[in-house]
C-alpha cells in the first residue's frame, strides 16, 4: 500500500470513528430516554393479548363447577390498568382530555390472567412509616424522583423511595404550607373533615392532613412515567386514578369540605367555567377551595386570573385571602347568587337534575341547587368530627324509614367488626392492614366501625345501586361510585384488605327475573379484578350465602387464594357464611428467570 492510500484510509478511519462517536452521543441523548420511558410504560402500553377461545373455556369450566387454569399474565403487563391504557385511549379524541378517562375494554378484549408483581417485590413497608419512605423494587419507576427530587416531593436512598413531603408549590414541605393554609381556614378542631387533591403529585397534601383528621382523596390521571398514584397508594394515602375531562368525577353533590389544587393545571374557566362549576357541584355548602399555582397572580396569565375571580364572584365565593400564588375562596353556606350576580352567565340546573349522578355522566353547564333535607349539610352546622360519623346525617332522611336503617347499619357492623377481630383472627387494627376497600359499602358502616383502626377505607357504592354515597361523605368517610363489570382505576397491587357483602349482587342484572340468567358479567372477571387490586399476601372477606360461596371458593383456588369459610357470628343471618381469601405471595416464570 502507499503511503497516499494509507494516509487516505486513516482519514476514513478517522471519519468513521468520528462518526460513529457522533451517533452513539446522539442515541445517547435522544434515545436512551425515550427507551426508558418506553421501559417504564410498557406495562400500560402494552397490555397482555386477549385470547376469545381460552377465555370461553375458562368461564366454562367455571360455569361447569370445575376449577379453571389460569395461568400468570406476562411480566410486561405488571402494571396493567384495563381501563386506562394509553395505546387504546391514544386513539381517542384530545377535546377537553377525553382521552385521558376511563375507556374500559369490552370483556371479550381482556385477558384472563394474573397480574405478576415486579421483580425483587417485597412486603410493603408498614404505615405510619410508609408515609416518609416505600421500597424502590415495589416501584420501579425512577423518572419522577429525578424530574421532581428538586422539589421535595421524592429522591431514590439506597433500597428506598423518600418523601420529604414537598410539592411544586410547596417546595419547603407540606408541613409548613398546610401551617400557612390554617392562618385562613379551619384546619384543625374537626371543622373539615372530607378534602379532595386534584392532579396531587405523590400526595404529600393528603398525607400530612391526616394527622388534623383531614381525609383526603388524592387523585391525579395515568401517568407511564410518573406513577403518582401508585406512588401514594405504596405509601398508604386514599388516592385513585381519574381526569376532570368531559365528565363528572365519580362523586356525590356537597361531598367534600376542602378543595385543593396545588399547580393541579386545571384550566377552571374553560369551557365557560364548566370545570369550576365540577368544583362547586362536589364542594360542601361553606366548604373551602384553595387553588396554589397558575393562574393566581401568575406572571403572563393575568386574563385567565381575573376570568378565574369572575366565575368566582359570579358564585358569590368570598374571597378569604391572595397569599402570593395562593387563594382561598369560601363557597356561600346556602343556595346559590345567581339572581342577584352573575358576570359569568351561569344558569341554575333544573329542579329535576340528580347533582349527586356521578357515573359516566357528562359535564353539565349549570349550577346544582342545595337539596331540601331535613337540617344542615353547610360547614360549620354539619357535626364536627369525629360527632358526624355516627350522628345520622341530613341526607338520610330522604330514604324510607333512613334514621332507622342507619343506626341499625352502625350497631350491625360493630358487632361483626368485633367478630371479624376476635374469632376470625382477621388483622385489621394492626400495622399490617393500611389500605383497604368496601365493595358494596351501603352507608359505610363498615368503614365506621374501623374509624379508630390505623386504616383508611375507599368505600365503593355500586352505579346501578341505591345512590348512599352522600350519606357516606355526610359521616365523613370517602367512596366512589363504580360498577363493578368494569375495571377500578387503580394500579395493581394498592389494597391490604378487599371486603364485600353480597358478591354476587354486584354483577346481577337487577332487571331480570331470572337470575341464572341475569348476570350482566361473569364472577371470574370480577375475581381477577381484585386479584389485581390485592397486594401479594393481602386478604379478602366476603359475605354470602352458602351457594355463592362455593363458586367463589372454587375461583378463589384458581387465582392461587388460600381459602377457608366460616359461620358468621351467632346473632346474624343463619344462611350467610364468611370466606376469608389470602392471596399467595407468587412470583411469574418470566419475572424470576
Amino acid at each position: 500500500m502507499s503511503k497516499r492510500n494509507a494516509r487516505r484510509w486513516r482519514f476514513i478511519d478517522l471519519l468513521s470513528a468520528g462518526f460513529f462517536i457522533a451517533f452513539l452521543v446522539f442515541f445517547v441523548v435522544f434515545f436512551k430516554p425515550a427507551g426508558e420511558a418506553l421501559a417504564e410504560g410498557q406495562a400500560a402500553a402494552f397490555p397482555p393479548p386477549a385470547d376469545p377461545q381460552l377465555r370461553e373455556k375458562l368461564l366454562a369450566l367455571a360455569d361447569g363447577g370445575k376449577r379453571p387454569p389460569v395461568d400468570a399474565c406476562p411480566a410486561g403487563a405488571v402494571d396493567y390498568m384495563p381501563c386506562e391504557d394509553p395505546k387504546r385511549n391514544s386513539q381517542l379524541s384530545r377535546e377537553m382530555n377525553f382521552y385521558r378517562e376511563r375507556h374500559c375494554p369490552a370483556p371479550a378484549e381482556s385477558p384472563v390472567c394474573l397480574i405478576p408483581p415486579p421483580v425483587g417485590y417485597k412486603i410493603p413497608v408498614q404505615w405510619p412509616e410508609s408515609l416518609h419512605k416505600i421500597w424502590h423494587s415495589n416501584m420501579p419507576h425512577k423518572k419522577i424522583a429525578e424530574r421532581k427530587g428538586h422539589q421535595g416531593w421524592m429522591k431514590k436512598e439506597g433500597s428506598y423511595f423518600i418523601f420529604p413531603g414537598g410539592g411544586t408549590m410547596f417546595p419547603d414541605g407540606a408541613t409548613e404550607y398546610i401551617e400557612k393554609l390554617g392562618k385562613y381556614i379551619p384546619i384543625s378542631g374537626g371543622i373539615l373533615r372530607t378534602a379532595l387533591d386534584m392532579g396531587c403529585g405523590v400526595a404529600s397534601f393528603g398525607g400530612f392532613l391526616l394527622k388534623e383528621d383531614i381525609l383526603t382523596l388524592s387523585f391525579a390521571p395515568r401517568d407511564s412515567h410518573k406513577a403518582q398514584i401508585q406512588f401514594a397508594l405504596e405509601r398508604g394515602i386514599p388516592a385513585f386514578v381519574a381526569m376532570l375531562g368531559t365528565r363528572r368525577l365519580p362523586f356525590p353533590a356537597f361531598a367534600f369540605d376542602l378543595v385543593h389544587c396545588s399547580r393541579c393545571l386545571i384550566p377552571f374557566t374553560a369551557y365557560n367555567g364548566t370545570y369550576f362549576i365540577e368544583v362547586d357541584r362536589l364542594l360542601r355548602p361553606g366548604g373551602y377551595l384553595v387553588i396554589s399555582g397558575p393562574p393566581v397572580q401568575w406572571p403572563k396569565l393575568d386574563e385567565d386570573w381575573a376570568d378565574l375571580q369572575v366565575v368566582a364572584r359570579s358564585l358569590c365565593y368570598e374571597l378569604i385571602v391572595v397569599d402570593e400564588h395562593t387563594v382561598i375562596w369560601k363557597k356561600p353556606s346556602g343556595d346559590s347568587c345567581l339572581l342577584n350576580q352573575n358576570e359569568a352567565g351561569f344558569e341554575l340546573c333544573s329542579a329535576h337534575e340528580n347533582p349527586s349522578e356521578g357515573w359516566y355522566f357528562t359535564l353539565k353547564k349549570c349550577i346544582s341547587k342545595l337539596p331540601s333535607v331535613d337540617g344542615d349539610i353547610a360547614v360549620g352546622f354539619i357535626p364536627n368530627w369525629p360527632d358526624r360519623l355516627k350522628d345520622p346525617p341530613a341526607r338520610v332522611t330522604v330514604i324510607k324509614n333512613g334514621m332507622d336503617v342507619f343506626d341499625a347499619d352502625t350497631q350491625l357492623w360493630a358487632r361483626r367488626v368485633a367478630y371479624y377481630k376476635k374469632l376470625l383472627k382477621i388483622k385489621l387494627g394492626t400495622s399490617i392492614i393500611r389500605n383497604v376497600m368496601d365493595m358494596n359499602a351501603a352507608f359505610g358502616g363498615f368503614a365506621a366501625a374501623l374509624s379508630s383502626d390505623p386504616v383508611w377505607v375507599m368505600n365503593v357504592v355500586p352505579a346501578n345501586g341505591p345512590s348512599t354515597l352522600d350519606v357516606i361523605y355526610d359521616r365523613g368517610l370517602i367512596g366512589v361510585y363504580h360498577d363493578w363489570c368494569e375495571a377500578f382505576s387503580t394500579y395493581p397491587r394498592t389494597y391490604d384488605f378487599i371486603h364485600a357483602v353480597g358478591i354476587e349482587s354486584l354483577i346481577r342484572d337487577h332487571n331480570s327475573s331470572k337470575s341464572s340468567l341475569g348476570h350482566r358479567c361473569h364472577l371470574l372477571d370480577l375475581m381477577i379484578e381484585m386479584d389485581r387490586m390485592l397486594r401479594p399476601s393481602g386478604t379478602v372477606v366476603l359475605r354470602d350465602s352458602s351457594e355463592v360461596l362455593d363458586k367463589v371458593g372454587l375461583i378463589a383456588r384458581a387465582i392461587r387464594w388460600r381459602v377457608t369459610v366460616y359461620d358468621t357470628e351467632p346473632e346474624s343471618n343463619e344462611k350467610e357464611r364468611v370466606l376469608v381469601a389470602t392471596k399467595r405471595f407468587w412470583k411469574s416464570y418470566s419475572a424470576s428467570h
